[in-house]
């Protein structure tokens, strides 16, 4: 998947749980040689089970309208740790009880923390356009069409 197709998924699964009013969102950027499974964790706090499941339920919903479905959803009945697999990205929505508990962030303590306008896609860069210049040619003395002159025979 290329970078920044990634990065506007990541983007709408955060914008989808700031929609939902998640609080701590916190975004962790995985190292390659950490042993994860995932380029992104996306972590959030909810209030209460219901809340909880709303987020993860925006997520789910924004993500389906852009063709893509969780390969792997875990957690929801409970609604105290939902775990949202993107495979590249995977969205982690906790009650404040269970986050505090597992602490993600500190397990992860080496992934670089990233602010959410840091996933902004890189704008592609453009060649630089091609401008039509005219040779120009030095000027030369019109020509008149002469016509050929007739032999008297």
């Amino acid at each position: 998947m290329k970078k920044n197709e990634l990065k506007l998924q990541v983007a709408a699964a955060i914008q989808a749980c700031l929609d939902k009013k998640a609080e701590e969102l916190s975004i962790l950027e995985m190292e390659k040689g950490s042993g994860a499974f995932t380029d992104y964790f996306v972590l959030c706090s909810g209030t209460n089970p219901r809340q909880v499941q709303a987020i993860a339920d925006e997520v789910e919903l924004r993500l389906k309208a852009a063709n893509l479905r969780p390969t792997h959803v875990e957690g929801y009945k409970q609604g105290e740790w939902i775990l949202v697999d993107y495979l590249d990205f995977v969205v982690h929505v906790f009650s404040e009880k269970a986050r505090k508990f597992y602490d993600l962030e500190r397990l992860w303590k080496t992934a670089r923390r990233l602010e959410p306008s840091e996933l902004k896609p890189e704008p592609r860069r453009k060649a630089a356009p091609a401008t039509k210049t005219k040779a120009k040619s030095p000027k030369s003395p019109k020509k008149h069409a002469v016509a050929p002159r007739r032999s008297k025979a």
